[in-house]
């Protein structure tokens, strides 16, 4: 029998986005205490404080900067991963990276399939925080990356992202496993089924969201 669980919405936040409820059957990663099932795919800080992930995975396309680490961290109200490099930026200045965003409160940092071991030997040895590993092709050599010090694997394989998450599970029971869930219900628990412990979701952009409010005001006032 299901547990009642009571819930309480606000006026003014009854618009927060939500994951989908079928992230709720995967097992979680806890990570100093804190069980963590959903991670929204994030750097926008509206989107990061109004959305009920378990945690926030920012990640992005450019240069790890501190400032971005501060801002998304600051506005957070949930555990936040901070990608810091490994693909454009390697070397030193990912390790630095990584210990300024520990100083700055991440629970974790994220690192690029590219990212070289001795890199990730590196971090290891100057922070306390996990290292999450992105895997993005089932050639991925995962007992090199766990014997360099990666705590999590990020599986980010697109449309073989279930059959990477399959094959680690295989070989690796026990290691912890975050995964892109896919774009509906379905394709988010047959990664779940695969494996994975917890589901990045990629919520809708501002944008996405703002034009379906201004598609309803028209509709009232036109």
């Amino acid at each position: 029998m299901e547990r009642f669980i009571p819930e309480i919405r606000g006026t003014l936040r009854r618009h927060m986005i939500e994951v989908p409820d079928c992230i709720r059957k995967a097992s979680g990663i806890k990570i100093f205490g804190k069980r963590i099932r959903s991670l929204a795919f994030s750097t926008d800080v509206a989107v990061i404080k109004n959305i009920n992930a378990d945690a926030i995975i920012a990640v992005y396309p450019f240069t790890p900067q501190p400032a971005i680490t501060k801002a998304i961290t600051m506005a957070a109200d949930v555990p936040v991963f901070c990608g810091v490099g490994g693909g454009l930026t390697t070397g030193k200045r990912v390790v630095n990276l990584a210990l300024d965003a520990e100083f700055e409160g991440a629970i974790g940092v994220v690192v690029n399939a590219p990212t070289s071991n001795e890199t990730i030997m590196a971090v290891r040895a100057i922070i306390d925080i996990p290292i999450v590993v992105t895997v993005v092709s089932e050639k991925t050599n995962i007992q090199s990356r766990l014997d360099a010090g990666a705590n999590i694997l990020n599986v980010s394989g697109a449309g073989k992202t279930i059959d990477i998450v399959k094959r680690i599970r295989d070989k690796f029971p026990q290691v912890p496993i975050i995964a892109t869930g896919g774009p509906n219900e379905e394709t988010i628990l047959k990664t779940i089924e695969a494996g994975a412990n917890a589901i990045t979701y990629t919520p809708p952009t501002p944008a996405e969201l703002f034009k379906i409010s201004m598609d309803k005001y028209r509709k009232e006032l036109g």
